[in-house]
């Protein structure tokens, strides 16, 4: 395994009346923030939040191509990005206990904290495909370029991971600066993470190795 400290490239926030940041994902324009009880589109260029809609969003966010997905409370909800609709739900694999979401494969992939996992779940009916270990609590999770990555955070440090799909092997590590956490994860698709900032109220842009 292929272990270096993760690159901060920059820092957004602390936000106006934002206390904390879980899921986050980006629609290749927005990066969308889950703040507890509103889903926030933020400019990744100026730093600004834009659009953004009043609907839980206590952890994952992941975007298809289309349409945005959050889990809140035991349930994912299917959101239009340009109303803020709710198209509809599925149960979470962790019935509460869910972290990161994403999407790929025609899937979502679902994170779980404390039970150390990320599943991957039919979007239609929230049937569980496939479930991968890992030996730490796992946060945000994305894909990118055909590689699944991963946020862990456990008592205060955290590390952004690849690992092997199938095997759940860790192939590279990223650790983050003591003191940050992350809480969210996704790819811009090019060479940056952002990675949600937890209590810290903050969005981290780190660099893709």
């Amino acid at each position: 395994m292929k272990r270096k400290s993760a690159e901060v490239i920059r820092e957004y926030g602390p936000f106006p009346g934002v206390e904390d940041v879980a899921g986050v994902s980006f629609d290749g324009q927005k990066v969308w923030v889950a703040t507890g009880d509103r889903l926030q589109g933020m400019d990744p260029e100026s730093g600004e939040f834009e659009a953004g809609f009043d609907l839980p969003a206590h952890a994952g966010t992941a975007f298809d191509g289309r349409y945005l997905y959050q889990i809140a409370e035991a349930v994912i909800r299917k959101i239009d990005p340009e109303t803020g609709d709710v198209l509809s739900t599925i149960p979470a694999p962790g019935e509460g206990s869910d972290s990161g979401l994403a999407w790929a494969e025609g899937t979502l992939w679902v994170g779980q904290h404390r039970g150390s996992a990320i599943h991957q779940v039919d979007p239609e009916t929230g049937k569980v495909l496939k479930t991968i270990k890992s030996d730490r609590f796992v946060t945000g999770v994305t894909w990118v370029d055909g590689e699944l990555w991963h946020g862990t955070w456990q008592e205060n440090l955290s590390d952004i991971r690849h690992i092997d799909p199938e095997t759940g092997d860790v192939l590279e590590c990223l650790d983050m600066p003591e003191g940050t956490g992350v809480s969210g994860l996704e790819s811009d698709g090019g060479d940056r993470f952002f990675c949600g900032g937890g209590g810290s109220g903050t969005i981290r842009s780190v660099r893709k190795p």
